[in-house]
């Protein structure tokens, strides 16, 4: 697959939500998402709200109202979630021609097929705290697949392999093989590094920069990381290239970029560090340059 362009937007309390464009996904849907990709958010046919926070889905309803038809846009939300549907019953009471959009709960090991070759797997996380068996809030992880000759039958001519299949079943002779091409943490502690581990493309919050500070959000005490954590998670992984975001706007930008350079230092995180800084709109973050270089 060729490089994804991705844009997007992150502040914390205010706003998060990121537009996967060869994807059609979007992951979140905070405020201003509509007013800012105009015609490109038609693109969106699968949308991944990672938890009920108003500033991850209160772009939804201009969304929707602009891009439902039938079947699309799927809306996928933490199952447990109280808040999805009564924003589902309201949008359709306020926007009668939104009612082909598909509202679908789901939980960590589903299964969204989206195309034909991708699909998306969430999994908990401990944002919002809630009992093991109960799914309020959610990370995504993005697989490609694709189909590989059963090692078993790699010494058979091509005449053996087409003969199995016609008896048995395609199935018997090849297997599904995963590329983990993009996984999003969204608001989340920080995870074990095997959470990440062959992620092409890590999405992950940074609310906080480190220290002493408090990392529970100060209405709600659902919990966030900081921005040491991330680095030092991250650098015990195979992880490809990093993309930051959810910083405080307490923060400046000179001070965000500074620590990301001085924790990659500390910790040898040589990959690609991206990050999306507050109150800014970045388009097609993966193409800029990287602030560890």
């Amino acid at each position: 697959m060729k490089a994804l362009t991705i844009t997007g937007y992150s502040t914390a309390l205010f706003s998060t939500w990121y537009f996967v464009e060869e994807l059609g996904i979007l992951l979140d849907a905070g405020d201003g998402v509509s007013a800012t990709l105009l015609q490109k958010s038609r693109k969106i046919n699968h949308v991944f709200i990672s938890h009920a926070d108003r500033d991850h889905l209160t772009g939804l309803l201009q969304l929707n109202q602009l891009n439902a038809r039938d079947g699309f846009p799927v809306i996928c939300y933490p199952r447990d979630g109280g808040s999805y549907p009564a924003l589902e019953a309201f949008s359709k009471r306020f926007d009668p021609h939104v009612a082909g959009t598909v509202w679908m709960p789901v939980a960590p090991d589903d299964e969204i097929r989206i195309k034909d070759d991708i699909l998306v797997v969430p999994l908990r996380n401990e944002h919002v705290r809630a009992a093991p068996g109960v799914i309020r809030s959610l990370g995504y992880k993005i697989m490609q697949t694709r189909r590989k000759l059963r090692p078993e039958l790699a010494g058979l001519t091509q005449e053996d392999i087409r003969r199995i299949g016609i008896e048995q079943g395609k199935e018997k002779t090849t297997i599904e093989v995963r590329r983990n091409i993009l996984s999003y943490s969204g608001d989340t502690p920080v995870a074990s590094p095997e959470t990440w581990q062959d992620a092409e493309i890590l999405i992950h919050e940074a609310t906080f920069l480190g220290g002493d500070e408090v990392i529970e959000h100060p209405s709600y005490k659902n919990l966030h990381s900081r921005l040491e954590e991330v680095i030092e998670m991250v650098s015990a992984t195979n992880v490809q290239q990093l993309v930051l975001g959810h910083f405080s706007s307490r923060y400046a930008p000179e001070q965000i970029d500074q620590s990301i350079r001085q924790l990659c230092e500390r910790y040898a995180l040589n990959i690609p560090v991206f990050r999306v800084l507050p109150g800014q709109t970045v388009r097609d973050i993966l193409g800029g340059l990287p602030v560890n270089r």
